[in-house]
This record gives structure tokens, C-alpha cells and sequence, in this order.
């Protein structure tokens, strides 16, 4: 596999066309994601066959987000096919929902892939995966916030009314569009601001760095490890069991054993000097 997978990538995944149309290898990586989606009809199984390929360095993370996005235009053949498979009745209905799905995934690609500047995704990912390397436990906190906190807080202020949803969402979008400015004049144009936000270390350490929040998250698995997990201390009094048992056969092939016939000729030899004095 480890042989024939370059090979294999190289050709299906061809590097970029001389320079008139370098920009068409993009748009044909698009292409065989939306094939191979819709040989296999799932995007979750081509997605996931892809991505350690980019983890071992065999796809490249720009060549992956196009074969992404394209195998999100492959799964929208299964909802087609469904749709066009229903009854006369609910055929229209369900076409339209079918073709929702498909031109929406169509505005996505328009929107974050044709200019380089949009690709944002690609950044992002790498930027996630940067963290993700060093904190093993961002992951986690990512799929929480985003899947599950996220969500649910925006549904709950949208429950509680548009005034409420207004007064909290606002400064919050405001604030993140505050900081990813800063962060872009930081890294670009550093002069241009004031001194006290040419960098965020005035700001407590929690705010600007994961070490803090590393190493809460080490010493809670830490503590879970010693005190609250019934497994771990299973494991650990079988190691110290056989610990044990290895010091004992240790102890054993070293303890000194009286061999009775040498001592018996050594009495023997004794008794002789004595009889000979």
C-alpha cells in the first residue's frame, strides 16, 4: 500500500498544468471527488479514505479541498435519485428539496474556492490541525463548542426572542471581527497600530495562550487517573502484582542454596587435619 499509493496519486492527482491552466487542476480534483462520491454514494466514506492520505503527506491539503468540495456535489446525486424515484404526486416537492441541496453546495464552492483569497477553509483546517498536534484535547474541545454549545445557544436566544438573540450575538461578532483584524495587522502591518496591540500579552495568559488550559486538562486526566478511574487502578494493581511477582523470582535466582555434599567432604577434610594433628 505504501508503495503504490504515490504511484496511484500521482495518477489520479497530477500536479498543476503549465500556467495558462493551472487554475483547471483545482476544478478537475472537483471533479473526481464528485465521481468517486457517486460511485461509492456517500461523501462520509470518501472524505474518510482521503483524509489520512493528507495526514501521511501523500495529498497535499490544497488538493484535498478541492476533492472535498466536489464530493459534497457527489452526494447530492443520491438525493436526486431519490427524489426523481418518488411518486408523481410528491415528485415536484421533492425535487425541489433535492435541487436546494445541490445549489446551495454549488454557492459554497462559488463562494469560498474560484478567488485564492476565499479559501479560508484551507487556513483554518491548517490552523486547527497546528493546535490539534499540540493539544491532543482541542479536538474534542472543538467538536463540543461548535456541534453542540454553539448551536444550542444560538437556538436558545432564538427561543428567547430576536432582542435577546440581537443583544448577545452582536458583540460577539463584533468582538471576533476586532480580534481577526488585529491578528491580520499584527502579522502584515505592525506599525499601524498602537503599541498595546502590536501583540496580546497584556491580556491575561488564558486569553492568549493554550498552555494554561493544558495544563488544567493534564492535571484533571491526571487526577481522574490516580483517584476516580476504577480501570486505571485495576491496571495499575495488576502491574505492581507482576512487579512483585518478577522482584520474588528475581529474588530467588539469586539466594545462595548449601550444596550438602560439598559441605559433608568439607567436614570430612577437617576431621582428617584433626586426626593427622
Amino acid at each position: 500500500f505504501s508503495v503504490e499509493t504515490p504511484v496511484l496519486n500521482a495518477q489520479l492527482f497530477p500536479a498543476d498544468f503549465p500556467f495558462p491552466f493551472a487554475w483547471v487542476s483545482g476544478y478537475l480534483a472537483m471533479l473526481v471527488g464528485a465521481g468517486m462520491t457517486f460511485i461509492v454514494q456517500s461523501s462520509s466514506v470518501f472524505t474518510s479514505a482521503i483524509t489520512p492520505l493528507v495526514g501521511i503527506g501523500v495529498i497535499s491539503l490544497e488538493r484535498a479541498y478541492p476533492l472535498t468540495l466536489g464530493s459534497n456535489i457527489g452526494t447530492t446525486t443520491t438525493a436526486i435519485l431519490a427524489a426523481m424515484a418518488s411518486p408523481g404526486e410528491t415528485l415536484n416537492n421533492s425535487l425541489q428539496i433535492a435541487l436546494c441541496h445541490f445549489f446551495f453546495n454549488i454557492m459554497g464552492i462559488m463562494l469560498w474556492y474560484p478567488i485564492p483569497f476565499t479559501r479560508i477553509p484551507i487556513r483554518l483546517a491548517r490552523g486547527l490541525g497546528n493546535h490539534t498536534a499540540q493539544y491532543r484535547w482541542f479536538a474534542a474541545v472543538y467538536l463540543v463548542l461548535c456541534f453542540l454549545v454553539l448551536p444550542l445557544s444560538v437556538f436558545g436566544l432564538s427561543m428567547a426572542g430576536w432582542q435577546f438573540l440581537v443583544g448577545v450575538g452582536v458583540p460577539i461578532v463584533a468582538l471576533v471581527i476586532f480580534v481577526i483584524v488585529v491578528n491580520m495587522m499584527q502579522s502584515r502591518c505592525e506599525r499601524f497600530l498602537p503599541r498595546i496591540l502590536r501583540s496580546w500579552e497584556f491580556l491575561p495568559r488564558p486569553l492568549h495562550s493554550m498552555e494554561p488550559w493544558d495544563a488544567v486538562v493534564q492535571s484533571m486526566f491526571g487526577f481522574c487517573g490516580r483517584r476516580c478511574c476504577c480501570c486505571c487502578k485495576c491496571c495499575r494493581t495488576e502491574e505492581e502484582d507482576e512487579e512483585k511477582m518478577k522482584r520474588r523470582n528475581s529474588k530467588k535466582s539469586l539466594e545462595m542454596y548449601d550444596n550438602h555434599g560439598m559441605s559433608r567432604d568439607e567436614d570430612m577434610v577437617e576431621t582428617v587435619k584433626a586426626t593427622n594433628l
